[in-house]
């Protein structure tokens, strides 16, 4: 880290500050510029520190509220989280650690008479010792959400993934061919269902194959939506909702004619980024998905959803939302899904999927559409792989991954994924 961490630590503040205080979420705080100013190294390092602290919230807060008579002002405390979790959780020197927070809270505008107190305190952590912090439990997630999830999977499923959810996690790619010959030169490893894993990736952009576009980021179960539909060269596709991109990205592979539809101007831009990286082609869009017309003969639906599948990579997502949205969610996905089926040729198939663990947002959608039309059907053979344990087979035909699902390996995000056909 430049200036002897400063910059990065004083980042990682501000990205806490925003989410903890604001609600506000880090991946649109990042693609907004708000780590522009600082020197790659230096971003990674301050996106890093705010995600181990999200992560290890709970069990810094415990231990601080022993040493605090009252809470500081939100900015202080962050400090005071992010230094305990350093010295903690990550190991950092404690001698470098104390210093940096107390240089950063003194200063800070407002809260330079605090210096003393952000001393006094971290100094008590480095004497309660990471055997302090081992002993807590692992982190619960917040009740508005963990109540729901109690009631769909049960508490021993809800505390596994929390365990997954606590861990550092790896990061997935998807390659366009030589998933073996790829993860020997990126040093990982190829998991049941093809993606590649790297455990320790770094920088991602100074990893072999990236700038060539031989490969791209994409967590194992979101690669899974496509492999599902088995794409044919030359079919017509429809990609609604496709930014990032990943999924135009698998379709366009096989030269299906693809076309991708994403309602935000800046998020297509980055799909077209990725194509042109990945010299990959696909027809892009920008429009609202229910605006779409034609005719397909496949289509993939990852419809908007409250993400709650993704906590493991995004530990900010259940501080920054409180779950008020899901009714409009929930209606906007059925909304989706029936004006996507009236897309699809007879005959054709349709992929829906959401980065949800609520079944009123996977299950209970695709239960209402078979009762509903008569001319559709669950595609239940396409679910016939090697790498489908048949228990994550829904009653109505679908796919219910889960955080805690290949947990010795690192988990896999939450989704929901089932195959239509339009008979």
């Amino acid at each position: 880290m430049s200036d002897q961490g400063l910059l990065a630590r004083k980042a990682a503040i501000f990205l806490l500050d925003q989410i903890l205080e604001e609600g506000r979420l880090m991946t649109e705080m990042v693609q907004g510029g708000a780590l522009e100013h600082l020197e790659p190294a230096d971003r990674a390092r301050a996106q890093r520190l705010a995600t181990e602290t999200l992560r290890g919230l709970e069990r810094a807060d415990r231990m601080l509220q022993k040493h605090l008579r009252k809470y500081p002002p939100m900015n202080v405390r962050n400090a005071l989280r992010l230094g305990t979790v350093e010295i903690c959780a990550l190991g950092e020197a404690s001698h470098g650690v104390v210093n940096s927070m107390v240089e950063i809270v003194g200063r800070t505008k407002n809260t330079g008479h605090l210096k003393g107190l952000v001393n006094a305190v971290l100094r008590k952590i480095v004497a309660d010792g990471s055997e302090t912090w081992d002993a807590l439990r692992v982190p619960r997630l917040p009740k508005w959400l963990r109540v729901p999830l109690v009631d769909a999977w049960g508490a021993e499923a809800v505390g596994a993934m929390e365990n997954v959810q606590f861990s550092s996690v790896p990061l997935d790619i998807t390659v366009k061919s030589d998933a073996a010959g790829w993860a020997e030169k990126l040093g990982g490893e190829v998991l049941p269902s093809g993606s590649v894993r790297l455990q320790n990736a770094g920088q991602v952009s100074g990893l072999e194959g990236f700038d060539a576009g031989e490969w791209w980021i994409q967590d194992a179960a979101a690669a899974m939506p496509v492999q599902l539909l088995d794409l044919k060269e030359g079919e017509a596709v429809l990609d609604l909702c496709a930014a990032p991109g990943g999924k135009t990205l698998q379709a366009a592979t096989p030269r299906a004619r693809v076309l991708s539809v994403d309602l935000s101007k800046k998020r297509m831009a980055r799909v077209r980024e990725n194509l042109e990286r990945c010299k990959l082609h696909a027809q892009t869009k920008t429009s609202d998905a229910l605006r779409v017309e034609g005719s397909f003969d496949a289509i993939i639906l990852d419809a908007p959803c409250s993400a709650t599948g993704t906590i493991r990579r995004h530990p900010d997502l259940p501080h920054a939302k409180d779950g008020s949205e899901f009714g409009e969610l929930i209606e906007l996905q059925e909304r989706m899904l029936a004006h996507a089926l009236d897309l699809l040729k007879p005959g054709g198939r349709l992929v829906y999927c959401t980065c949800s663990l609520l079944p009123d947002e996977g299950e209970c959608q695709v239960e209402e559409v078979l009762k509903n039309r008569s001319d559709v059907a669950v595609d239940r053979d396409a679910l016939k792989r090697d790498w489908i344990d048949p228990a994550w087979i829904t009653e109505e035909g679908g796919l219910r991954l889960r955080p805690d699902y290949w947990a010795d390996e690192g988990g896999m995000d939450g989704f929901y994924i089932a195959v239509l056909r339009k008979t």
